[in-house]
């Protein structure tokens, strides 16, 4: 089972994801951190497998954290989930280690088959 780490400042979205992997046998929500900063922290303590990043954050946001987790472990599987229909960010994000992108409001289906999607690229 992967080690999952929710990252968004929204306590509502960090629920709905918790949520969507309860009782998924892929995916065990170990951390969430509202912020890059306490990202980054909670990161070095619980070591997780996979991460959801939102990108519009206080304090730090998601692609200099993304940045910063990739120089930590650059194996780490970034997910990112916002409502940014800003594609120039969204590319940044990928260009910075994500491996994917799930944009906001997502329904619960996309959002594991994109978890299951990023986590099976390193089979190929």
């Amino acid at each position: 089972m992967l080690k999952l780490m929710i990252v968004d400042d929204s306590n509502v979205i960090r629920r709905r994801i918790e949520r969507c992997n309860n009782g998924s046998d892929m995916f065990n929500v170990v951390a969430s951190a509202q912020n890059g900063k306490e990202a980054i922290e909670v990161f070095k303590k619980v070591q997780p497998d996979v991460i959801t990043m939102d990108l519009t954050m206080p304090e730090m946001d998601g692609i200099e954290c993304i940045e910063t987790l990739m120089a930590l472990n650059p194996d780490i599987i970034i997910l990112v989930i916002s409502a940014l229909s800003d594609k120039a960010t969204g590319i940044e994000a990928l260009e910075k280690g994500a491996r994917g992108f799930v944009c906001k409001p997502f329904s619960d289906e996309v959002l594991m088959a994109s978890l299951i999607e990023v986590t099976e690229q390193d089979d190929d």
